[in-house]
């Protein structure tokens, strides 16, 4: 790709964004969830799994844990058994656990509103926190890279960074931060059901005028 100026590159951002936003008006977090601490142990299971397999095992596992007590004080081989589906079932029960621990002994329970006191849990990411202040409170303080966001911003020229709170930070500093939390779930539902990895549905893409296609392999 030609080197982009920074008023060419906020240009066709506009524009991927307008795209994204009229081809999905109803983009949400596809994690299911009815409060803050819900959002957050959904997310920590959502590692290297699918919101699909994860919402099928919250189903059950939050009727059967309520409170942030209810994890710290569970047996660990009760809960590894509980979320084992999700893969990695040990350490998520461990991190589950420490979170969970640190909410009753620095939070009362609840889950903090803030970027620093989340990332201080046990666990607890800036992608993670992310998703809870973006979804759960509807604070945009930063943006989610997930494998498929920091795939398309690759992909669309947004940036070359391949560390995830790298991308992060360019992207911060490209979209507007009212956007922020929007913006990753467009892309994450952009990249589920039209930018593939493999075999990109580029003919019918909604922004393909404004995406450079970096990396796709186009046909001989």
């Amino acid at each position: 790709m030609p080197r982009e100026t920074s008023e060419a590159k906020a240009g066709r951002l506009k524009r991927i964004i307008a795209g994204l936003q009229r081809a999905y008006p109803d983009a949400h977090c596809e994690l299911t969830f009815a409060n803050p601490l819900e959002l957050l142990i959904a997310t920590i299971l959502s590692a290297q799994c699918t919101d699909k397999r994860v919402n099928l095992v919250t189903a059950r596992l939050f009727t059967k844990y309520r409170t942030a007590a209810d994890y710290a004080q569970a047996p660990a081989a009760e809960l590894e058994q509980a979320i084992k589906s999700t893969g990695f079932f040990r350490n998520k029960a461990k991190s589950i656990q420490a979170c969970c621990r640190a909410l009753v002994e620095r939070h009362g329970g609840a889950v903090p509103r803030t970027m620093a006191e989340l990332t201080r849990l046990g666990g607890v990411g800036r992608k993670t926190a992310n998703v809870v202040l973006g979804n759960a409170y509807g604070l945009n303080l930063g943006v989610v890279v997930d494998t498929h966001v920091a795939r398309l911003s690759g992909r669309l020229g947004l940036t070359r960074q391949k560390d995830p709170e790298k991308i992060e930070r360019e992207l911060m500093a490209l979209v507007p931060s009212a956007q922020w939390t929007l913006f990753s779930h467009w892309l994450i539902w952009h990249g589920r059901r039209r930018c593939f990895a493999r075999n990109p549905e580029c003919d019918h893409c909604e922004i393909r005028e404004s995406c450079p296609r970096i990396g796709v392999k186009t046909a001989a």
